[in-house]
């Protein structure tokens, strides 16, 4: 499955989804990274307008996710984030998903199939 995030300001990214510190501390990571105190000349919709471009640049607007059996298949802490990184962008965002594969072979264990 595909993912595709069809804004410039926002960003996905697969981590860590079960201890909300994780996302806490890339916050302040990203934003110690990117701080809105640089004088940016981009400022259309704010102070926060241009660094959340540089962290959607950091982080990318895209993912593409294994599907097995009908379910996304991630690691046992993974989960995947949209991170919005303006006021005015916590507002909903627009995502194009495409899905591409094959009908699943009931004969094989794809998941645990050494490569």
């Amino acid at each position: 499955m595909h993912i595709q995030l069809l804004h410039t300001s926002a960003s996905l990214t697969i981590n860590e989804n079960w201890d909300p510190d994780v996302r806490d501390d890339m916050e302040m990571m990203l934003n110690r990274l990117v701080p809105e105190t640089i004088p940016f000349k981009h400022s259309c919709e704010g102070p926060d307008d241009m660094p959340a471009h540089a962290k959607a640049c950091l982080l990318g607007s895209n993912l593409t996710l294994p599907i097995c059996d009908g379910r996304v298949t991630l690691g046992t802490w993974q989960g995947w984030w949209r991170l919005s990184s303006t006021e005015t962008g916590r507002a909903q965002r627009k995502v194009l998903v495409t899905v591409d594969g094959v009908i699943r072979d009931p004969t094989k264990d794809w998941l645990h199939t050494p490569f």
